[in-house]
């Protein structure tokens, strides 16, 4: 069967939404219950992103540079998030998750993860391969263009 890239365009613009949403809702349960979803949210982040800045953070985040910084401020404070002088540019910071931190994203994404699993069980083993092979197809297609989209590259 030949596709269109329309159609399977048409499709991913359906289901990854949806996806995304019960991905989400299952992490925001298994988040620790002391954790806001924003904090929960910014530390995901940083964890994806080693050094990220406090701008990228507000940016991904959606909020202003100084409710960002209140955010942040409150997970270093409690030991979740670390935040050192970047020596080539003293006005940012990077920003990186501590091992406290890792353990409550790793606690959350291991619980999704399971989560997730369950749900593909039911999918027969034909199936699971032709998930895992769309998936590797569209890391390739959608890293390869988040590289070429960030400064400096």
């Amino acid at each position: 069967m030949i596709v269109a890239s329309e159609e399977a365009a048409r499709e991913l613009l359906e289901v990854v939404p949806v996806i995304m949403k019960d991905i989400r809702s299952e992490m925001r349960t298994r988040r620790s219950p002391d954790l806001t979803v924003p904090q929960f949210r910014t530390l995901a982040f940083v964890d994806r992103n080693e050094g990220a800045s406090l701008s990228a953070v507000a940016n991904h985040m959606g909020l202003t540079l100084p409710s960002t910084s209140k955010l942040v401020d409150g997970l270093i404070a409690r030991g979740m998030l670390t935040r050192e002088d970047n020596v080539a540019d003293r006005r940012r910071v990077k920003l990186g998750v501590t091992n406290h931190g890792l353990v409550i994203l790793e606690t959350s994404r291991r619980g999704t993860l399971n989560y997730l699993a369950d749900k593909i069980a039911s999918l027969s083993a034909d199936d699971r391969e032709v998930v895992v092979k769309a998936m590797n197809a569209m890391r390739s297609v959608f890293i390869s263009s988040i590289q070429t989209q960030a400064p400096g590259k």
